[in-house]
């Protein structure tokens, strides 16, 4: 029974100490420990087993036979073992007494210093509400103290506002007394201040206006005001004559001195207008200028009535007789007119206008056209050359005439009549350029400073810039998108019948393969070939090309820089720019071709040479020396006829290369069967071409310059891939796995119709050539991964040699037919 209650107990103590895992580690935290028995998963077995061995860790350290004698030795010092234990528990029992004993009046200790605490809050409380009721107290002692102080502040600020409204007061009634004596009395001098004086004092009564006095006063200074305007009105009548009369009546009434006077004139007679208003501004400023401050501006507001009348009868007239409207009468009309308008940008500043205040001028930003630089005045280039800046970029000038527009502006509903007339001129200019060309003739070959531009270009050029400018200055808006629409027509007109409408027609660009073409190839006569006049011609034209191209960019630029800007973006020469490349291309093409067509009969004559014949290697066959020849001749005159646009004369080079290299691929592929020997010279010759390419930008030229990077490139690329085509027929065909791997690795295109030519041109039958192929196709390298697309297109698409021979299949067909 003992046993049981004993272990119940236990249980019950381990349910009450089982703690939980936030606070056991919270204990953990509090008091560290590396005690076994302050763990929270102790366990006395496995605590027991590291206080005495066991079976295996005696046979592990011993390594004897366990017995009873080694369990006896292993329990010896238990006795020592269990002294420890006990003297532990005792050392846990007495520091628990301990603790326990200190915990005995803690309960006591805190309610006694709650207790204090609360009466010390409760003192301190009470000293808070003694402070507050003596700061209360203060408070109203203070306000009765400064009470009487804020009557006597609101008192003095009372009385001295009385005392200054009331000096006001006195100052104004004295005043109008004054005014009005002085009126009487026709002191116009003094008025002029004291008005000035009492329109001032006045302002001071604006919020006292509901006072019947000084509502008063206040009709008695409009009345006053009123009167001296009448009075000083009916003394200039008295006092100037009958013509002066007129000439005041400008001044009080410029409105109606303008719309009385003025005189309505047709446009021949618009300059009349001008040097009226003129003499009588002169006349005015001798007799009456001093009589009216400065800072009226009498005379500008004369002028400025004047424009406004101008431009509305101007209008009206224009409108009533539109159809009697010519181009010369307009022009003339509007220069007259700008005239005008800058000689009062000269003498007035502006500050008249609608709104009132001078215009501030924005600088435009800085502009790099070209076109900027002529247009600088005489006057303009001596003053640059004093400061010395004359050498400096040209930037534009700010519009400095407030005035511009305020008359010419009646003139833009009719610039209709001025852009068909451009248009009219234009297409007249066009039609002389190409009379010019036909009765001068193409321009004279020139070898020293390169193709020579058309004038016509120039002359273009700059007729667009005369109408650009000079419809900017009559407007800024429509009809200069108008005259763009113009500039654009004329653009691709020049270019289609000056420039593409003359150069010279070959056979392949006329009709491409024609029946003619094909009868003299067969009886062996030779291509015709373009002249060195034509050569000129074509080189002449890719320059004017050029030309145009690079103007009409400037083109575009100058005028998004002249029209507003909200329409910039109607203005696009894209369409013009694109068509004067096709001009370029074309010549480019020609060129080509012709070279090309000049080296057709010696790669015709390589391919049908008897290679397995030849017996030894010697210098470069007469089919090398014959390209180099027309190599020779052609390249100097076109390098030095292009001199002036050096890139084109680059991409002249590019393309005569990419397209001499493959036709020479397939020619070569066309040698067959070939010796050893004739390999070898074959590869001298590919040489020789190769170096000759390579050198053909200086060709023939003193000044040796090196070639471009792109154009090596190509060169090597290609040339490099005949050279070993040729060394692959030079190596022997056996062993074949050596031969196929020495093909794989000197042509990398791993191509089985090439490699199917290069057993041709060793001369190997077809019987022998199956076993290789299938050895080859077994022999290419796998794909990388993605790559079979590319491969099929690759497939699909046929190579320039490829392609060449379909040509000469589709020839030889046609002519077995003729």
């Amino acid at each position: 029974m003992m046993e049981e209650e004993e272990l119940e107990f236990v249980e019950e103590l381990e349910a009450v100490l089982q703690l939980t895992p936030e606070v056991q580690l919270a204990i953990e935290q509090v008091f560290p420990s590396q005690d076994p028995l302050d763990q929270a998963d102790f366990n006395a077995v496995e605590y027991i087993n590291t206080l005495f061995p066991t079976e295996q860790k005696l046979r592990d350290v011993e390594e004897l036979p366990f017995s009873k004698l080694a369990v006896a030795e292993s329990l010896a010092n238990i006795d020592d073992v269990v002294n420890k234990i006990r003297l532990k528990i005792r050392r846990l029992d007495d520091n628990i007494r301990t603790v326990v004993r200190g915990q005995t009046n803690v309960g006591q200790d805190g309610r006694q210093a709650l207790e204090e605490a609360q009466k010390a809050i409760q003192q301190l409380f009470g000293k808070i509400k003694d402070i507050k009721d003596k700061a209360e107290k203060s408070e109203q002692m203070v306000k009765e103290i400064t009470r009487d102080i804020k009557q006597l502040d609101h008192a003095k600020r009372h009385l001295t506002t009385s005392i200054t409204t009331l000096n006001h007061l006195h100052m104004l009634a004295g005043g109008v007394d004054s005014l009005e004596a002085m009126t009487r009395r026709r002191q116009y001098g003094e008025v002029a201040n004291l008005l000035q004086g009492v329109m001032n004092v006045l302002e001071h009564f604006h919020k006292y206006m509901g006072i019947p006095q000084i509502r008063q006063l206040s009709e008695r200074v409009k009345a006053a005001q009123t009167e001296l305007g009448q009075q000083i009105l009916a003394d200039f009548e008295e006092a100037f004559p009958s013509q002066g009369t007129k000439i005041l009546l400008v001044i009080l009434s410029t409105e109606w001195f303008c719309s009385s006077l003025h005189e309505i004139a047709w446009l021949d007679k618009i300059d009349r207008r001008y040097a009226w208003v003129k003499r009588q501004l002169v006349d005015y400023e001798e007799k009456y200028g001093r009589m009216f401050p400065r800072e009226w501006h009498m005379m500008e507001r004369i002028s400025v009535e004047f424009c406004h009348v101008t431009r509305t009868e101007l209008s009206r007239i224009m409108r009533a007789r539109a159809k009697e409207i010519e181009v010369k009468l307009l022009l003339f009309a509007i220069q007259r007119t700008t005239n005008f308008e800058g000689f009062l940008a000269k003498h007035f500043s502006g500050c008249t206008l609608t709104d009132g205040t001078l215009k501030k001028l924005e600088s435009p930003p800085p502009s790099t056209n070209p076109f900027l630089e002529e247009e600088t005045t005489p006057e303009m280039e001596e003053l640059a050359l004093e400061k010395g800046e004359l050498e400096q970029p040209k930037k534009p000038k700010a519009p400095d005439n407030p005035f511009h527009g305020i008359v010419s502006k009646c003139f833009e509903p009719h610039l209709y009549v001025y852009i068909e007339s451009q248009d009219k001129n234009l297409s007249e200019l066009i039609d002389r350029f190409v009379t010019d060309f036909k009765a001068q003739g193409p321009p004279k070959p020139n070898t020293d400073e390169g193709g020579a531009v058309l004038p016509s270009c120039a002359d273009l050029f700059v007729y667009y810039k005369k109408c650009m400018v000079q419809c900017s200055q009559l407007s800024t808006g429509e009809p200069m998108i108008a005259l763009t629409t113009i500039f654009q027509k004329y653009l691709r007109e020049y270019a289609w019948k000056i420039l593409s409408g003359n150069l010279p027609k070959t056979s392949s660009s006329s009709g491409g393969l024609t029946i003619s073409s094909l009868l003299k190839e067969k009886e062996g006569s030779e291509v015709a070939r373009f002249t060195l006049e034509e050569l000129c011609l074509i080189c002449s034209i890719l320059s004017t090309a050029e030309y145009c191209l690079a103007t009409t960019q400037q083109l575009e630029e100058k005028l998004k820089e002249k029209v507003d800007v909200s329409l910039t973006d109607r203005i696009n020469l894209t369409g013009e720019m694109d068509t004067f490349s096709t001009v370029i291309s074309s010549s480019i093409q020609l060129l080509v071709q012709d070279l090309d067509a000049a080296c057709d009969p010696a790669l015709i004559a390589m391919s049908k040479m008897p290679w397995q014949n030849v017996e030894h290697v010697g210098d470069q066959s007469p089919y090398v020396t014959s390209v180099i020849l027309h190599i020779k001749q052609n390249v100097p005159i076109i390098r030095d006829n292009l001199a002036s646009t050096r890139k084109y004369f680059t991409q002249f080079c590019i393309k005569f290369a990419n397209s001499f290299i493959p036709k020479f691929i397939t020619h070569l592929f066309k040698c067959k069967p070939i010796s050893m020997v004739g390999a070898e010279q074959l590869l001298l010759d590919t040489h020789s071409l190769k170096m000759v390419l390579l050198d053909l930008p200086s060709i023939g030229s003193q000044v040796v310059r090196k070639a471009p990077a792109s154009y090596t490139k190509i060169v090597v690329k290609g040339m490099t891939r005949a050279e070993m085509i040729l060394k692959v027929v030079m190596a022997p065909h056996e062993p074949l796995v050596v031969f196929v791997d020495n093909y794989i690795k000197l042509l990398t295109d791993c191509n089985t119709e090439t490699f199917q030519k290069i057993l041709d041109m060793k001369g190997l039958k077809r019987s022998e050539q199956s076993g290789m192929l299938e050895l080859f196709r077994q022999r290419l390298p796998a794909p990388p991964s993605g790559a079979e697309n590319s491969s099929t297109l690759s497939l699909m698409a046929p190579t320039p040699e490829q392609e060449s021979s379909r040509i000469r299949k589709l020839e030889k067909l046609i002519k077995k037919r003729l």
